[in-house]
């Protein structure tokens, strides 16, 4: 795996929104974008207003594509929408799609019982884990990624302390910091996470994209 080219394919659009591109365009939780480079696929964590945004769900949405996300998210969408709890697997468009969990261990705002969402998603080869918003969580040791999306920003998520040591978990080739910048957490969190893990898992932080 060629770690930069692998890179290249990964916008990182403010938030826990991640734009994946190669033989399909690929959107984990839209949110306050200005892109409207449309998607085959869109990945939906939970229902939460700042993942499941329907008005920015439909910019990048075209008639063929298809929504993966958990069933309260489903109540706020249209199209092609797939109901997905966690455990699950599916292909969609060729693309294969590992269906995790996602919770909070010492706070409540995303609680084990709702079954919100996190994904691995295999795209021309390379497995890619969107945390979604959890904590640092047992289910994390089964997890096998090329590359790992991890929130750093605290209150809600992990820490980027705790975050560190999810990436330590799950040995990602690449984990890239999310879950800063918008409503809460710094590139200061990015960057404490980034120095915490320098010798032991290589960490990217994206400049933020528009489009």
């Amino acid at each position: 795996m060629n770690i930069q080219e692998v890179v290249k394919k990964i916008a990182w659009l403010g938030h826990d929104v991640i734009r994946l591109e190669g033989s399909k365009v690929i959107y984990f939780d839209p949110y306050q974008i200005t892109t409207h480079r449309p998607a085959d696929i869109i990945c939906i964590t939970h229902d939460h207003f700042d993942h499941c945004s329907p008005e920015d769900t439909r910019k990048v949405q075209k008639s063929d594509t298809v929504i993966v996300t958990d069933a309260a998210s489903a109540k706020k969408l249209t199209g092609d929408v797939r109901v997905v709890a966690p455990g699950d697997r599916l292909e969609v468009k060729g693309v294969e799609i590992e269906v995790l969990p996602a919770y909070n261990t010492n706070k409540e705002f995303h609680p084990k019982a709702a079954a919100m969402l996190a994904f691995v998603v295999t795209l021309d080869g390379v497995r890619y884990y969107h945390a979604g918003d959890t904590d640092l969580i047992p289910e994390m040791k089964n997890i096998n990624a090329d590359v790992a999306f991890l929130p750093v920003s605290g209150t809600y998520v992990m820490t980027a302390d705790e975050a560190v040591e999810a990436a330590k978990t799950i040995r990602p080739k690449v984990a890239i910091p999310m879950h800063y910048g918008a409503i809460v957490g710094s590139e200061d969190d990015a960057v404490r996470f980034k120095k915490a893990l320098e010798g032991e898992v290589e960490v990217f932080i994206l400049s933020k994209q528009k489009d």
